[in-house]
């Protein structure tokens, strides 16, 4: 009987060092712009925020930042982007990047819609598997307050890479770039990454594939996920996974697919770290259904573990 795989992914000494840094913007290529603006402004309730070049839109809560880019293409990812509160930490972390030799430019004043302070500036980088990162200083969020959580998400709260060097694009969002691992699975083929008091606000997970996996938005809380699959039902959006449970992060669950295919996941009562008052060692579930869905082990049909299927 062969002995299961088991990988403990390391924490260089960056990590942790983004403790105020959250999602704030995703840009999403697609074939059919305006089906899919369609589709984001009715399931979603994310309004126009303007067009872009090219043919793009973008979206966002009529308020604030904006959270998504519509790009004309083949469907795939074309940027994700974080905001860094924390003091000083656009300049750290540009330094951490040039010092381990990464390429670093300005990022497009553009972006930075509805910027707070006097310097408004932002990074653009790219990861080990290629794909464009911003990080930029503080933006106004006030669209995130003014939701009927019934009828549109609070707001957009973590993406999901997928890649087929796991070990390397958590080396460079730890050691690098700064964030902590809060969970893996001990098979080491899915990890998740906080960089503020949310359990995670980036995961990756081997797939063989480079690029998106899903990305997430939050709900309040267990009563508003009822409506929500009512409400997708009614819209002929069907539910392509849960209600369940995570293991990592305790998180409520249903995951939908937009137009060009992305896994949209709505999410609640995820878990909360408070790195200022507890020492905390990344924990290692197990590779079974039973971890990344507590609630029977049930998985979608692009999820797969490696042991107890």
């Amino acid at each position: 009987m062969s002995r299961p795989n088991r990988v403990v992914l390391d924490e260089p000494a960056a990590a942790g060092t983004l403790r105020r840094t959250a999602t704030s913007h995703i840009g999403l290529r697609v074939p059919d712009v305006a089906t899919a603006a369609e589709f984001y402004a009715r399931i979603l309730g994310l309004t126009p925020h303007g067009d872009l070049p090219g043919g793009g839109r973008r979206l966002g809560w009529g308020l604030g930042h904006h959270v998504i880019d519509l790009l004309p293409g083949e469907p795939g990812l074309d940027h994700i982007g974080f905001e860094v509160r924390d003091a000083d930490g656009l300049a750290a972390l540009e330094k951490r990047l040039r010092e381990a030799g990464h390429t670093v430019t300005e990022l497009d004043p553009s972006y930075l819609d509805d910027a707070t302070g006097t310097e408004p500036r932002g990074l653009v980088c790219t990861d080990p598997d290629g794909n464009t990162v911003h990080f930029h200083t503080p933006v106004r969020r006030a669209g995130e307050h003014a939701a009927d959580t019934g009828r549109r998400p609070i707001k957009y709260q973590h993406v999901t890479l997928a890649t087929a060097d796991l070990p390397a694009m958590v080396a460079f969002y730890t050691g690098v770039a700064g964030f902590r691992i809060s969970d893996q699975l001990a098979d080491g083929r899915f990890a998740w990454l906080r960089s503020d008091r949310d359990h995670h606000t980036l995961a990756v997970v081997h797939t063989g594939q480079s690029g998106l996996d899903h990305y997430s938005y939050d709900l309040a809380e267990w009563e508003d996920f009822k409506a929500w699959c009512d409400r997708l039902t009614e819209q002929e959006v069907d539910v392509v996974w849960g209600p369940g449970r995570h293991g990592p992060g305790n998180n409520l669950f249903i995951f939908f697919d937009d137009p060009a295919g992305n896994h949209v996941e709505l999410s609640a009562e995820m878990e909360k770290f408070h790195d200022d008052r507890v020492t905390y060692v990344p924990r290692r579930w197990e590779p079974v259904p039973t971890s990344v869905n507590l609630w029977g082990g049930q998985l979608a049909k692009w999820r797969r573990t490696s042991e107890g299927n």
